[in-house]
């Protein structure tokens, strides 16, 4: 199995950035000394969100010249937010720069404050999700001799006579991932041979605290869609490499106790940042003319079984050879997910310790 670290955590106002930015940079050195194999970041702006996400390509850009053993994974890009000539060329560029270790997951977002922000109507996301992909698959198709491409979405329009430049690294180019939820998204990444995001709920309801059932049926119809795509068995072993669950809080400690004491304390401290940021999506949702549920609670059994990883290093570990047994090849575990309080911070360090340490070697020994 493979093990990466989420580079998320929350900012409160314009004196955090800074210091959310520089944790974010520490968090990923020490992600790459316990010997993680990739750091992902997510794409969000305006929420606080992790001050990094509102450009995750310039981050990753900057972290690759410090920590070149690593892969650097985007969970996810919103597609709508992205120019597709813009995306492509950027794309490539980060894929050359990395020596082809990008993994780019691909939504098309979830709240309307981002969409607005950035000139996007979000009733019109899912559509642009799917066109803005079609043109930038286009773009990197596209040999200086083709005739230009063309293309009118709706929102974006152009034509490229030449070519993106650079060239990407990959031989396929930039390795792109899809979410595999709806038919179309799993029979998509099939087609591609693409590594796919495994989720472990099922919406509209994301936390009904029964993950793995989920997770094996998401999986299982994934992985039988690429074995019956007609890819040889390198691609296939490929894209189950790098197949990804993911949980947006890690937290480990010497005792289940402990851990679940601990845990309890940082989920308060992030429902506080959620309901914070729930008022800024709350108005953008009455200027868009949208109507979306309230945030989960991050207190909850039903939410915490779902987004939750924590417990003793070996509660966590027996859990996790659950997690391998379905088949998954990536786990990305969140350590910072929260304001970065003094607790949360750390917490996290600790909790990294005691995954890498003690964790781990367990799934590496066995491979």
């Amino acid at each position: 199995m493979h093990f990466s670290a989420f580079l998320t955590t929350r900012s409160a106002g314009p004196a955090d950035d800074r210091p959310v930015i520089e944790a974010m940079v520490d968090h990923a050195v020490e992600a790459e000394r316990l010997g993680f194999d990739a750091v992902f970041l997510p794409d969000h702006h305006f929420t606080g969100y992790a001050p990094p996400a509102s450009d995750p390509v310039v981050f990753a850009a900057y972290l690759a010249a410090k920590l070149p053993r690593l892969h650097f994974g985007f969970s996810v890009q919103t597609i709508p937010l992205h120019h597709p000539v813009r995306f492509a060329e950027r794309l490539n560029l980060i894929d050359q720069l990395t020596d082809g270790k990008v993994l780019v997951g691909t939504g098309s977002g979830t709240t309307p404050e981002e969409m607005i922000g950035l000139g996007i109507d979000y009733k019109d996301t899912a559509r642009l999700s799917v066109s803005n992909l079609e043109i930038v698959e286009r773009l990197w198709a596209k040999k200086i001799s083709d005739p230009p491409v063309e293309f009118d979405n709706g929102h974006y329009r152009g034509s490229v006579v030449s070519r993106i430049v650079p060239a990407p690294y990959s031989a396929d180019g930039p390795q792109l991932m899809s979410v595999a939820a709806r038919p179309s998204s799993t029979q998509r990444a099939a087609d591609k041979a693409q590594p796919a995001f495994i989720l472990a709920f099922t919406p509209p309801t994301i936390d009904d605290g029964r993950p793995l059932e989920h997770l094996r049926r998401y999986f299982q119809a994934y992985r039988e869609a690429l074995e019956a795509a007609g890819h040889d068995e390198a691609r296939v072993a490929r894209a189950l490499e790098w197949t990804t669950h993911t949980y947006q809080h890690v937290h480990l400690a010497e005792t289940d106790e402990q851990a679940e004491e601990e845990l309890q304390l940082l989920m308060e401290q992030y429902q506080e940042a959620i309901e914070r940021e729930h008022v800024a999506n709350a108005a953008a949702e009455r200027i868009t003319g949208v109507a979306l549920p309230p945030p989960p609670d991050a207190r909850k059994p039903g939410y915490q079984r779902t987004w939750c990883l924590w417990g003793s290093p070996e509660t966590v570990t027996e859990h996790l050879r659950e997690i391998q047994g379905i088949g998954i090849g990536n786990v990305l575990g969140g350590f910072l997910g929260g304001p970065l309080t003094p607790e949360r911070v750390a917490f996290g360090r600790r909790s990294m310790e005691l995954f890498a340490t003690r964790v781990m070697p367990r799934f590496r020994a066995a491979a």
